[in-house]
């Protein structure tokens, strides 16, 4: 087949530039033009981020931070702090806390947490203070990269468009009225309702919910991931910030009665969305909780949706990133990682390929996709299937019908042996981005129950609290978010 030469993106939301923006950044030779339609506007709430997408933009594309934190004004994620399970509360970070070993101690750190899990790392730690960079001996802020984003999405946009348009991609305000196809069933040209055509040698489909290649054209099966993920309506809200509130360097996710409740934090503003089963609460009474939860709410609105994926994301000359290709909740904010790792694949790909894919290359990128997917909804199951914080007939349900799927075994092995290290490299899929330390986060944290207790010396738990006290002491210390911004907004900065 002949190489491909032009790509054309539908969709001028951050699934659609981000796509736009991975192409071209890295290979360049590629004409990229993104078709954003004007009628359809920029949904305008928070986002939370893992680490993946600062390394994505910053390591894999080599664009500035400086850029980034001027224009898109992020603030700084180390975890999720989750009002889940039988704790008063504990702490999902992006660094080791459970699958770590001090060289001292004979077993790792998820075996010395039954009772208390805080300060256990110094992420961890810093959460709890509401602070975001330890202090180094001399005053200046230790930075480090084991941290995610927070993000409004509007922001994020105007950003994603402005290195897009900098590194030579083509936007184009328009909507797409028809879909001419090839004869071998792929597509030719997307009809314009400025009366031109759109001709490519590949599509992307980055159109969100409405899946208009992938979804409307082709009709790829739909897996339907409800059998365990009960979600399907948000309300979504948020007000602004006071004047001396501390900026928290965490998403919250905070149980409800049908579902649970997000906080994410900006520098002006606070966004805070209530993800809920309609089939346990309705709209109206979603909204009563979510405002009770949260009397200084503004204006809200209700989001509707369906979790699962399309069985293939790669078909004939089309590849769906985003919302295009599958959804779930935004539980551990994997919806900008998941656009982050499609782009980086279906990049690398074409690299690979030379720009002529064969059908074993969209085979092979459909199989690690629909792994990818599999595995967010396995680890998303696992927050449901254990939390049993509050007793209702929603959660009743969640611990006796959540379908663990991939997760079964690793739960098996955990329930007889509790955190061990030895079950990473078996039980945890290959493509796994949580990796056996965030499943046994959420186990530690929920406090599951396991068999093989591990005896704690006297000795080993002086050594244990000696650790966690040590992480403490520096959080106390440490810059706060603000502290920090001033700092980045210093002109004697040096950006590294």
């Amino acid at each position: 087949m002949a190489p491909i030469r032009k790509i054309t993106v539908l969709g001028g939301g951050s699934a659609g530039f981000i796509a736009a923006l991975t192409l071209k950044r890295k290979i360049p030779d590629l004409k990229v033009t993104v078709i954003r339609s004007p009628h359809l506007g920029i949904i305008g709430v928070g986002e939370g981020t893992t680490p993946n997408f600062p390394k994505h933009f910053h390591e894999y594309l080599g664009l500035k931070p400086e850029k980034f934190f001027a224009e898109a004004q992020p603030i700084w994620k180390l975890g999720i702090r989750y009002l889940w399970g039988p704790r008063a509360s504990f702490n999902y970070t992006f660094t080791p806390q459970t699958d770590y070993r001090h060289r001292d101690l004979p077993k790792n750190n998820g075996y010395y947490c039954d009772d208390d899990f805080s300060n256990v790392d110094l992420s961890s730690a810093l959460m709890d203070e509401k602070r975001i960079f330890a202090r180094q001996p001399n005053g200046a802020m230790q930075v480090f990269n084991n941290f995610g984003y927070h993000i409004e999405n509007k922001k994020l946009v105007g950003y994603l468009e402005a290195r897009a348009r900098d590194f030579g991609v083509s936007i184009i305000d328009a909507t797409v009225i028809r879909v001419r196809r090839l004869e071998e069933g792929g597509v030719a040209a997307l009809v314009l309702d400025t009366g031109s055509e759109e001709v490519a040698d590949l599509f992307v489909d980055a159109s969100g919910f409405h899946a208009e290649l992938l979804g409307l054209e082709f009709k790829e099966p739909f897996v339907d991931y409800s059998d365990s993920l009960f979600s399907d309506r948000a309300v979504v809200g948020g007000w602004p910030r006071e004047e001396g509130e501390p900026i928290q360097p965490y998403t919250t996710a905070e149980t409800m009665d049908a579902g649970w409740c997000w906080r994410i934090d900006h520098e002006e503003i606070i966004n805070r969305g209530y993800v809920f089963c309609s089939a346990h609460i309705s709209d109206e009474e979603a909204e009563a909780e979510y405002r009770r939860k949260n009397p200084r709410a503004g204006q809200t609105r209700i989001v509707k949706f369906r979790t699962g994926r399309y069985q293939r994301q790669w078909v004939h000359n089309v590849v769906a990133i985003g919302n295009a290709a599958g959804f779930v909740e935004p539980l551990e904010a994997t919806a900008l990682m998941t656009i982050c790792l499609q782009s980086q694949g279906l990049t690398d790909a074409l690299i690979e390929c030379d720009l002529q894919p064969s059908d074993s290359m969209a085979k092979m990128y459909n199989i690690y996709m629909a792994s990818l997917w599999d595995e967010v909804r396995d680890f998303l199951a696992v927050h449901y299937k254990f939390n049993s914080r509050i007793d209702t007939p929603y959660w009743r349900r969640c611990q006796e019908e959540t379908a663990l799927h991939g997760a079964e075994g690793l739960i098996e092995f955990y329930k007889d042996n509790g955190p061990s290290v030895l079950s990473k490299s078996v039980l945890v899929h290959p493509v796994s981005p949580f990796g056996i330390e965030g499943y046994y986060t959420l186990l530690v944290g929920q406090q599951v129950p396991y068999q093989r207790r591990h005896h704690i010396t006297s000795k080993e738990l002086a050594l244990w609290n000696n650790y966690r006290k040590k992480n403490q002491l520096t959080a106390t210390h440490a810059f706060g978010v603000k502290e920090a911004l001033s700092q980045l907004r210093d002109p004697r900065w040096c950006w590294v």
